[in-house]
Order: C-alpha cells, then structure tokens, then sequence
C-alpha cells in the first residue's frame, strides 16, 4: 500500500478481523523501509566542502573546550548552590528519550489498532500521514541515542571526579561501565536529536525545542555527570543523527521532499481541526 492511499483497516465489530488489519498495518508501515528513494541528489547541508569544514571546525572546538574548558567547568559546578541541583536533577529527567518514544509507539499502536474500513477516505489518508511522521519522529530520537549509548561505552572516557579528580583526559576504553560512559552525554544525544526531528516537521516549536534542549545539556554539567564537551558531541551527533533520518525519508517522499535546490522541506500535513475529527471517528460507537 502506498502512503498517499489508505490505511488497511479492521472491523470493529470482529476482534479477530481488528487484529488481522492491525498486522496488516504494521506490514505495510515496515514495507515503507523497502521504498527505493524518488528524489535524486544530496541535501545542500551535506556538500562534501561543508562536511569537511563543518567537521575540522567542530573538532577543533570540542578539543580545545576538552583542554581549556571541561575541568574548571565540573570544578566550579561542585559548588552549584543544593537547592539549584534539586531543581536541575528534576530538569534532567526530561532529557531522556523514552519520554518521547513512548507516546509515539502508543499513538502508532493506537492507529493500527482502531483503524475502521468505514472511516471516509480522507480520514484514511490522514492516519496514514500520521503514521509516517510519527514513524519519523520516533526513529530520528530513537536511533541516535540506541547507537551511541553502545559506542559511549566502547570510547570509555571517565565521568567528573570518577577516580577523584576533574581530569577530562581519563578513558578506558572498549569496556562497559556505566562510570566510563561519559562521551557523549546521551541526555544530550537524546535531547538535541528531539529538537532537531520536531524542528523539521514544525518550524514554529523550534524555538522552544531548542531551549529545552540546551537546558537539558546544562543540567548534564551542573550535576557533574558530564564534561562540557560530552553535552557539545551529544548535541552534534543527536541533531545529525535526526537530519540522517530525515534525509531518508525525503528520498522516498515520506514526509518530506527533497527539491532541486538540496533543500529538504516537509510535505503539508493533516490540519489539527482534520486531526480531531479523525479522532472523533475513531472512538465513535
């Protein structure tokens, strides 16, 4: 099934024929991976000579921020008044992607599952735009933060004060401790790929998205969990992990189109008004 036509659906009235359209939605959702990409070209954010300065610059940095920055900074947050680390300790939980991932998997479930072959054919297309921007937005949060939550624990760089001092060049690597697991910060991974995956479908939550996102990495430091150039690589490879996936799907047409300029846009999607009538028909009696 293509995404432009309707969502296989299942009778409400038979719990045996709901289930057999619920696996039959998920066999179409999985289906969309095996997509051969429509648009040809590469997004203007990944042209060989921006990649390579991009990349020299970003190393620089985060090197000289290693050297100059990372022990002084953990130092001076062993002093953050207690009251301001129980505020960031209860900030820093936000950071964690299953924040995100488990309402998506629960709204994509909930479209598998209650989907009726009586809903009118512009609901069908609705749910199934649904379907693939939520797929996106889970995947971009969630494979970031699945592959390198592995590789941190293979780089090894100690935690702050881990073996009792601030000493931002300590690693053990390709051990599996969660004390030798600081780069990068995966409250970061996680917090910037969100940023990033919501920013690209609704421009207008950027601003808030990235405020919190930038939060998120400070509450990493203030708490001494994390270097300052933990947060700064979680923040690089969380928002590119999420333009990876993005570019993905603009290939294919999912979600976003990718035009001759390079430029990677969203495709319209389904109002809130349209939305909330979908809904109404789904818990109909």
């Amino acid at each position: 099934m293509s995404v432009s036509g309707p969502l296989k659906q299942a009778a409400p009235e038979r719990r045996i024929a709901r289930l057999h359209w619920a696996r039959a939605n998920v066999a179409w959702a999985f289906a969309l991976f095996g997509r051969k990409p429509k648009f040809a070209g590469t997004p203007v954010w990944r042209a060989q000579l921006r990649l390579a300065v991009g990349a020299v610059g970003g190393v620089a940095i985060i090197a000289a921020t290693m050297i100059v920055l990372d022990a002084p900074a953990v130092t001076a947050a062993q002093r953050t008044p207690e009251w301001l680390a129980r505020v960031f300790d209860h900030v820093t939980e936000s950071g964690k992607s299953f924040w995100f991932l488990v309402p998506i998997a629960l709204a994509l479930a909930t479209i598998a599952l209650l989907a009726s072959p009586a809903l009118p054919r512009m609901s069908q297309r609705v749910l199934a735009a649904l379907a693939v921007r939520l797929g996106f937005l889970f995947l971009a949060i969630g494979l970031p933060g699945l592959i390198f939550t592995i590789g941190k624990r293979l780089v090894g760089r100690a935690r702050p004060f881990v073996e009792g001092s601030a000493n931002p060049l300590i690693y053990r690597p390709l051990g599996w401790s969660v004390e030798y697991a600081s780069l990068p910060s995966g409250h970061a991974v996680d917090a910037f790929a969100a940023a990033m995956a919501i920013g690209v479908l609704w421009p207008r939550m950027r601003p808030v998205m990235w405020t919190y996102a930038v939060v998120i990495a400070v509450s990493r430091v203030v708490l001494t969990a994390h270097f300052p150039s933990d947060v700064m690589v979680g923040a690089v490879v969380g928002a590119v992990g999420a333009l990876l996936v993005r570019d993905w799907y603009a290939a294919r047409g999912l979600g976003f189109v990718l035009g001759t300029d390079g430029i990677v846009r969203p495709l319209p999607g389904p109002s809130f008004a349209r939305i909330k009538r979908v809904a109404r028909q789904l818990i109909a009696p």
